[in-house]
């Protein structure tokens, strides 16, 4: 059987304020889905959630990975079964290289009951391994040494991010808006690097307001996301009607998901 990551009627609450609404959701090893919408609609809220972020509470609903049910676990223990989330504003870390960042966390991948500290990948095997995907990805080298997001730009920060993303390999990747801030021909590498990473190696799914980061990758399955919730499903043509005409015949076809949305908004303009 292939890998499977299933959401079930996901209710997710921020400080207290309600943001997913029942979202269900099932994603295999292999697929690539896109996941669409407006701004505040709950697409990084949804991503959040899986990965486990503590901030983000589920008030019902389950999330499920190879029938094993997550919904409770560590942030640390997803990553370790096979999660992974490229973030929309990734976070600098001073002081901490990028190549010993990525050597600790393949290894706790690969080797999730390592005790910290103990039985690191081997420091020529991993220069060899990480020096490969780097020029896979048009990488120079000397990234590797600069401390992790420490003065990166937009760009560099997405680059570091796929790098993670390659050599890591998980079995599931959320790709929060990672064509944000980029430039078409950085959007345009961004897409053909996930393609070269991932391909029938992983389920990813692709949140995203633009088509261009799916240009490499086509999704078998575009969602669209309304009011905290997933209300309308379809193929790669649906992706390209969203680029092209925006949100509106969604909030007239869904407009008790529409009302949501204006009152999210209104809550969220109070706060």
């Amino acid at each position: 059987m292939s890998d499977v990551l299933k959401i079930e009627n996901l209710h997710v609450s921020v400080e207290g304020k309600p943001i997913l609404n029942g979202v269900d959701l099932e994603l295999r090893r292999g697929e690539t889905h896109a996941l669409m919408g407006p701004n505040g609609s709950g697409k990084s809220t949804l991503g959040f959630a899986v990965m486990g972020h503590p901030k983000y509470e589920v008030t019902e609903g389950r999330i499920l990975l190879n029938d094993i049910d997550i919904t409770e676990m560590e942030a640390d223990e997803r990553a370790r079964l096979g999660l992974f989330m490229a973030f929309q504003r990734p976070i600098a870390i001073p002081g901490v290289r990028l190549a010993d960042f990525m050597r600790h966390a393949t290894t706790n991948v690969r080797n999730p009951d390592r005790k910290e500290g103990e039985d690191l990948i081997p420091m020529r095997e991993f220069r060899k391994e990480i020096t490969t995907k780097m020029k896979q990805l048009q990488m120079d080298t000397e990234f590797a040494r600069r401390y992790v997001n420490d003065g990166f730009s937009g760009g560099e920060m997405k680059r570091a991010e796929i790098l993670q993303l390659a050599m890591l390999q998980p079995k599931f990747a959320i790709l929060d808006e990672t064509d944000s801030g980029l430039d078409a021909d950085a959007v345009r590498l961004a897409s053909q690097s996930i393609a070269q990473i991932g391909g029938e190696e992983m389920g990813l799914l692709i949140i995203t307001h633009h088509d261009k980061l799916l240009e490499h990758n086509p999704p078998s399955h575009a969602h669209v996301m309304l009011g905290g919730r997933i209300v309308e499903s379809g193929g790669v043509e649906l992706a390209h009607e969203l680029h092209a005409n925006g949100y509106q015949r969604i909030r007239e076809t869904y407009p008790e998901a529409a009302a949501l949305e204006m009152e999210m908004q209104d809550e969220e303009q109070t706060v």
